[in-house]
Formats: structure tokens, C-alpha cells, sequence
């Protein structure tokens, strides 16, 4: 009977985040040259009502990460140049690890057939990668461009990841990423595409870092059973 109550407030949950998006957020909205166009705009606003703003932005934040909508790279930016460094990243950092825990559960309890269904080839290397090096394979994938964001929400829901485990995996792995943007939401009048933002050698030390405890657990694993 639990089991169907959850359920039945996750899909309440999700209903509601898809009427709250598509009535607030019209087509064009997430878009680079839009949030340029309204940056002095919001930044005023921000100033006037601080606390309302940073509110108004966690929540949008999760439905659009929640929901697996493009446009949290944008949503970063912008939290970064309307709040500065340290308050963006406590705000992207929990929100963006709410919408993908809300994600990967919609994906367990909701989506399970259908993702394995459609996913069928990337979710044999998630599983055997999960059951090699549980989270530490989930660190890596949060850091190494392999999967889409919500690709690998979508995976993770049908593995054998605990709650817990899956968020504070990529509230880690994912912080990285955060921070590299929200950096650059101070030039965000500046900015010509979003791939000015990543240069390869960003995405090279990502992925040495994501890379580093699938290492690490190699040559331990390796010493281990070669020691005497």
C-alpha cells in the first residue's frame, strides 16, 4: 500500500511540474539569447526581492532537471550571474541533485520498462558497470561526458543504487560542472554559445577526475590479489 501511494504522489508530483512549466515557461524562454536579453532585468529583480528570486529559481531548477528538459546548463549560467559564486552553488548544487533524484525515481518506480526497453544497450554497461564498482562508476559517469544528464537518471533508476547513495554520489560528481558555469554566468553577456564554456582541456580534467577512483580501485583490487 506504500509502494502505491508513493507512486501515486510522484505522478501528482510530475503533473504538476509539467502545468507549472509549460504555463510559466513559454517556448523560448531557456534560451542563451533570451536570458542575455533579460539578464539586467532579472539581476534588478533579484536585488529587490533576494530571498523570493533564490526561491523562484531553486524551484524551476528542479522542475526543469526533474522533468529532463534542456536547459540546465542555461539555468546555471544564469544562477551564477544573477546570485554570484558561493549562493549559485549551493542553489544549483542541492537543486540539480533533488531534480535528479526525483528523476531517477520516476524512472524506478514510473518508467522501468520503458527504460530498459529503450535503453537496452547502454543499460547493460551501466548495470555491469554498478555491480563492478557501484558508486564509484556512478562518480565517473557524473564527470566523464559518456551519457547525457538525463540518460544516466534514467539508468540509475533501474539499477540497485540506494537513495541516498545516488545523491550525495552526484551532488559530488556534478558539483564540478556547477561550479566551471556558474564562474562563467559572470560573463554571461558575453557568451556566444555554450560550447565557449567547456574547452577540452575542462572536459580532459573531468574526465582524469571522474576516471581517478575506477583507477584507484583497480590497482588496489590488482595489489590485492597479487600480494602475498
Amino acid at each position: 500500500m506504500r509502494i502505491h501511494r508513493g507512486k501515486f504522489l510522484l505522478i501528482c508530483a510530475l503533473l504538476g511540474a509539467f502545468s507549472i512549466i509549460f504555463t510559466q515557461l513559454p517556448p523560448g524562454t531557456l534560451t542563451l539569447e533570451n536570458l542575455q536579453a533579460q539578464h539586467q532585468a532579472l539581476r534588478l529583480y533579484c536585488q529587490q526581492a533576494p530571498l523570493k528570486s533564490a526561491a523562484l529559481f531553486f524551484i524551476v531548477y528542479v522542475l526543469v532537471t526533474t522533468l529532463s528538459l534542456p536547459g540546465a546548463a542555461l539555468l546555471t549560467l544564469l544562477g551564477g550571474a544573477l546570485f554570484g559564486l558561493w549562493p549559485g552553488i549551493v542553489l544549483v548544487s542541492f537543486a540539480s541533485t533533488l531534480g535528479a533524484t526525483l528523476a531517477m525515481l520516476t524512472s524506478r518506480y514510473l518508467l522501468r520498462d520503458w527504460v530498459q526497453r529503450r535503453f537496452a544497450g547502454p543499460m547493460r554497461t551501466v548495470n555491469q558497470g554498478v555491480s563492478r564498482d557501484g558508486a564509484f562508476y556512478l562518480f565517473a559517469l557524473r564527470l566523464v561526458p559518456l551519457f547525457p544528464f538525463f540518460v544516466v537518471n534514467l539508468l540509475a533508476g533501474v539499477t540497485t543504487l540506494g537513495v541516498r547513495r545516488y545523491w550525495w554520489v552526484s551532488q559530488l560528481g556534478m558539483l564540478p560542472g556547477a561550479i566551471v558555469y556558474l564562474n562563467a554566468g559572470h560573463q554571461l553577456g558575453q557568451i556566444a554559445s555554450l560550447r565557449d564554456i567547456l574547452s577540452p582541456g575542462v572536459v580532459f580534467a573531468f574526465t582524469l577526475l571522474g576516471l581517478l577512483p575506477l583507477i584507484t580501485r583497480w590497482l588496489l583490487a590488482r595489489f590485492s590479489r597479487t600480494s602475498p
